[in-house]
C-alpha cells in the first residue's frame, strides 16, 4: 500500500447520519438503473423491430409504440441519478473526483453525449411518420442514439470500478487505460444484458394494459405481444447465469471482507431462478391467461435489482476499507499541520 496515493480528504462533517446516506445511495440507485435499463433496452428493441419493419410493416408498428417510452424513461433515469451521484459524491468524495480527474475527458464527455442521443431521441420519435419515405435516414436517428447509449454507460461503469482501487491510480493515464482495469467487460456485458430483460417486462406491462384498439393498431394479438415481451426478459436473464458468476469470480481481491457479497449475489442467483421459471411458465400459456403471474416476476425482478444494489455497495466498502483509513489519518495529519501552522502565524502578529 506504501505506493498508493493517499490524498487528503475534505474535512467536512456529512450532511446526514451516514446509514441515510447509504439508504439513500443503494434505494436511489436500484431505481435510476432500473430506467436507464428501461431506456437502453428501449432503444435497442426499437431500432431491432424498426429493422425488421423493412420487412414487414406490423413490426414498424411495434416499433412505433415501444419509441413511445423511451423519452419518458429517459426523463424518469436522470431525475433519478441526481439521488446516488449527490451520495456518492458525498460518501466516497475522494475516490469519486480522483476517478473523474483519471478520465478526465471522457468523463465530461458525457454532458455533450447525452444532450445528443436525448436530441436524437425526440427526434427520432416526432418525426417518425413524416420520415416514413426516408427509412434510411431515420433508422440512422435510432442507430446513433444506439451506439451513444452504448458507450455512455461504459464511461459511468469504468468511473465507478476505477474509484474502488487506488492502488491501481498511478497507471491510469486516460479512460482507454482504464478500461484494462479487471472486472469491467463482465460488469458492462452484465449490464447490457439486463437492458434488454428489464424492457421485456415494460413491455407485458405496456400491453397487459393498452386498450383493444391500442393493441389491433399494432398488427398483433395481445398474447402475441405478451410473449415477445416475456421472451426478451427471460432469454438475456438465463445468459445472466453465465456472466453474472463471470463478474463475481472476476472481482479482484480487496482488503475487507467479502464474504457478505459472495452470500447476497447467492442469493439473488436463487430468486432469478425462480422468476425465470415463472416467465417460462408464462410463455407457454395461452392468450387468455398469460400475464396471470406478472406482478410476481416484477416482484421477484425488483428484489434481484435490489440485491444487486446492495451487493455493489458491500464489494465497494470492502475494496475502500483499508484506504479510507490512510486517508483518514493523513488528514488528520494535514488538520494537524494546518493548526500548527495557524498557531505560530498567531503568535508571530
Amino acid at each position: 500500500m506504501s505506493a498508493t496515493p493517499v490524498p487528503v480528504d475534505i474535512p467536512l462533517p456529512l450532511p446526514a447520519p451516514e446509514p441515510v446516506l447509504v439508504a439513500l445511495l443503494v434505494g436511489f440507485f436500484v431505481m435510476h438503473i432500473a430506467f436507464v435499463n428501461f431506456m437502453v433496452g428501449g432503444t435497442f428493441l426499437t431500432l431491432w423491430y424498426e429493422l425488421k419493419g423493412l420487412k414487414e410493416r406490423r413490426y414498424d408498428r411495434l416499433a412505433y409504440a415501444i419509441s413511445s417510452t423511451i423519452t419518458a424513461n429517459k426523463s424518469i433515469a436522470v431525475v433519478l441519478g441526481v439521488g446516488p451521484l449527490l451520495a456518492i459524491n458525498t460518501l466516497y468524495t475522494v475516490y469519486f473526483y480522483t476517478a473523474n480527474a483519471l478520465t478526465g475527458f471522457a468523463w465530461i464527455s458525457i454532458i455533450p453525449l447525452v444532450i445528443t442521443a436525448f436530441l436524437l431521441t425526440y427526434a427520432h420519435k416526432y418525426l417518425w411518420h413524416r420520415m416514413k419515405n426516408a427509412k434510411g435516414l431515420h433508422l440512422t436517428l435510432i442507430t446513433l442514439t444506439s451506439l451513444i447509449f452504448l458507450f455512455v454507460p461504459l464511461i459511468f461503469l469504468t468511473n465507478i470500478t476505477l474509484m474502488l482501487y487506488p492502488d491501481k491510480w498511478a497507471g491510469v493515464h486516460g479512460f482507454f487505460s482504464a478500461l484494462t482495469l479487471p472486472n469491467i467487460w463482465p460488469r458492462y456485458a452484465h449490464f447490457l444484458l439486463a437492458c434488454p430483460a428489464m424492457t421485456g417486462l415494460l413491455m407485458v406491462w405496456l400491453f397487459r394494459r393498452g386498450s383493444d384498439e391500442e393493441i389491433a393498431a399494432t398488427g398483433f394479438e395481445r398474447g402475441e405481444l405478451l410473449r415477445k415481451g416475456y421472451r426478451w426478459a427471460l432469454w438475456p436473464t438465463v445468459l445472466q447465469f453465465a456472466i453474472g458468476p463471470l463478474a463475481l469470480v472476476t472481482l479482484p481481491a480487496v482488503p475487507g471482507s467479502t464474504a457478505s457479497v459472495t452470500i447476497v449475489f447467492g442469493i439473488s442467483i436463487v430468486v432469478s431462478a425462480i422468476m425465470c421459471l415463472l416467465m417460462f411458465a408464462e410463455t407457454r400459456r395461452g392468450g387468455d391467461k398469460i400475464g396471470s403471474s406478472f406482478g410476481a416476476v416484477c416482484t421477484l425482478m425488483a428484489i434481484v435489482i435490489l440485491l444487486m444494489g446492495a451487493g455493489r455497495h458491500l464489494y465497494r466498502e470492502a475494496a475502500v476499507s483499508e484506504h479510507r483509513e490512510l486517508v483518514k489519518e493523513r488528514t488528520n495529519e494535514y488538520m494537524r499541520e494546518v493548526d500548527a501552522a495557524r498557531a505560530a502565524t498567531a503568535a508571530q502578529d
